[in-house]
């Protein structure tokens, strides 16, 4: 399962995505973008080589493709989510004096959704507990910087070079995401919304006057470098604010690589493997950062054994379930 590889601190300026620290020294496997051996082996029924003592510092297995997960950003740079400075009540008017004349509407943002009611809930995480992490945090340094789960999250799906029989997994990963949250997934159809490095969140003559929907398609190494060698896919989210309000993510997209998503489904348990990688990402698109707990979905390899969330993902995305509404947004 990969993602768009991730890099260190950095600023980020408005409609970038926010990125996770750690996956900067986790590089593919293949940097030469060839398909990785143990793949070839399964498609061609070789008997597997001996696998060499692994590297300490890489700590994979022979047939690991890495998951090296980033947001959609030009320099593919980290920071927190940016707080937009968008006004907040007018001030009052001082006494014997005319009210201010208020602002215009902002062209920034659509009106207040004023939802203040969660959708769903999560179920509870598993005592076990796990190791988990979130892409970014609130000011306390605690709080997770999440979804409202006060409103739909819409979401469409561009279908140019998507491989044959993906749209229902697609769909079917999403449906289980929103059941480990309890937030509310709605497909909005489809989109020619080219990707773009910086994209804008409200979009009122494509979309309306809402923020733009969660973009998921498919594209190829050559349409976006960052899918080159064993990385497959690519998430991110945006957060917004108001004021000195809390963050909340609005939109964000999801890129997979379309070259190599056959050449998985080839493979023996290439259907439940690729699911597992759009459920990744997914993951990283609500929240969830990279863990080193190679038990977990959110550790930035594959692994044939882990093919959906354990412990410690389900605990993250709890909690990611559970952030506050924010109507005026």
């Amino acid at each position: 399962m990969a993602g768009f590889q991730e890099g260190d601190g950095g600023a980020e300026m408005t409609g970038v995505h926010p990125q996770h620290p750690d996956d900067d020294a986790r590089r593919p496997a293949s940097p030469t973008g060839r398909t990785p051996q143990w793949l070839l082996d399964e498609l061609t029924g070789a008997d597997p080589a001996p696998a060499a003592a692994p590297s300490p510092a890489r700590r994979r297995r022979r047939w690991v493709v890495p998951l090296l997960v980033a947001a959609v950003t030009g320099g593919l740079v980290l920071s927190d989510p940016p707080a937009w400075p968008w006004a907040g009540d007018p001030p009052a008017a001082a006494p014997g004096l005319p009210a201010p004349t208020p602002p215009a509407r902002p062209t920034d943002r659509p009106l207040p959704a004023g939802a203040t009611a969660p959708l769903g809930s999560p179920p509870p995480p598993p005592a076990q507990g796990g190791t988990y992490g979130y892409v970014s945090v609130q000011e306390d340094g605690v709080t997770p910087v999440a979804y409202d789960p006060c409103r739909e999250i819409r979401y469409v799906l561009r279908p140019d070079a998507a491989p044959p029989g993906t749209e229902q997994l697609v769909h079917d990963a999403v449906a289980r995401v929103a059941e480990l949250t309890g937030l509310r997934f709605a497909f909005d159809g489809y989109t020619d919304e080219p990707y773009v490095a910086e994209r804008t969140p409200y979009q009122p003559d494509r979309y309306g006057d809402r923020w733009a929907p969660v973009l998921i398609g498919w594209q190829t190494e050559a349409e976006n470098p960052a899918l080159a060698g064993d990385v497959v896919g690519q998430a991110g989210s945006t957060a917004v604010s108001l004021g000195d309000g809390p963050r909340v993510y609005v939109t964000g997209t999801v890129s997979l690589d379309a070259g190599q998503a056959p050449q998985i489904l080839g493979a023996r348990d290439g259907e439940a493997t690729l699911r597992s990688v759009v459920l990744h990402e997914l993951g990283h698109l609500v929240g969830l950062a990279h863990v080193d707990d190679d038990r977990e979905l959110m550790f930035p390899e594959t692994r044939r054994a882990v093919t959906d969330f354990s412990g410690g993902d389900l605990t993250g995305l709890a909690a990611l379930g559970q952030g506050g509404c924010v109507p005026e947004l």
